[in-house]
């Protein structure tokens, strides 16, 4: 596909991002109203992430090139048929449900394009702050705050140097990232919740996010390629390679994201 094209399918992802948020937002605003279910993994879910959810698919099926959308709140297309998607988009409607629930204001909405198992597009909104945050494969990240755009880039550093800023969830932290934060010289956790623990790296105010704990292909997606583009990288734990798309199983392996590492 030419980038001509993808910048053209982008900035009508970015308006729909922004309506959901809109959506989102609106029932933010309606506490009594969340209509909060468990769902079957335990996670909660919800009226902010179905209503989200309608406002993306039927955006998605309006733009001019389709794609199959997958999407943590539909249903999954079998494997079968998935493993032959050249592209398809991967969306979490409302990333960060918990925080949500909360009402920190930690919660994103995230779409990204997945081209045979890669991210090559990504677009991510904070709807509380109304960030909007995207990149194309090979064309940068960007972030559009307040009507201005401006290019990100992650913070260059090195694994020895002191005082770096580790990212750390906000919900969820356990022995083994515990341990990874601990081989760093006099190392700053910052707590994040949702995708947001990416683009504060892909922002330049911190350097490295460990996730070694579990996550889905939704939750991470669109976040990656914005991450990449500024200069960083996410990289499978075990293998040292990037972070893929669209697998077998879409629960994705534990793995670092990191700033522009130079060592």
């Amino acid at each position: 596909m030419k980038i001509e094209k993808l910048n053209d399918i982008i900035s009508g992802v970015v308006d729909i991002a922004r309506e959901a948020g809109s959506k989102i937002l609106e029932i933010y605003e309606d506490i009594d109203n969340f209509q909060v279910e468990i769902k079957g993994d335990n996670s909660p879910l919800t009226r902010a992430d179905k209503e989200a959810n309608d406002i993306i698919c039927v955006g998605l099926e309006k733009l001019d090139t389709l794609f199959p959308i997958i999407s943590e709140e539909n249903k999954l297309y079998p494997y079968d048929d998935r493993q032959y998607f050249e592209y398809c988009w991967m969306v979490d409607p409302l990333d960060g449900t918990k925080e949500f629930i909360k009402r920190n204001g930690e919660f994103t909405v995230n779409i990204a394009l997945i081209k045979n198992g890669k991210s090559v597009a990504g677009v991510v909104y904070t709807p509380v702050t109304d960030d909007m945050y995207y990149a194309i494969e090979g064309e940068g990240a960007f972030l559009i705050k307040d009507g201005k755009k401006s290019k990100l880039s992650s913070p260059t550093y090195t694994s020895k140097d002191e005082g770096l800023s580790i990212v750390c969830s906000r919900s969820h932290l356990n022995e083994e990232t515990q341990n990874f934060i601990d081989a760093y010289k006099n190392p700053e956790k910052v707590a994040k919740g949702s995708s947001l623990k990416f683009l504060i790296i892909a922002s330049g105010q911190a350097h490295v996010y460990p996730r070694l704990a579990p996550t889905m292909e939704w939750d991470t997606a669109a976040a990656q390629i914005i991450l990449e583009e500024s200069g960083g990288s996410v990289i499978d734990a075990h293998t040292n390679e990037p972070v893929r798309y669209n697998k077998e199983n879409l629960l994705n392996p534990h793995f670092i994201a990191f700033g522009n590492r130079v060592d």
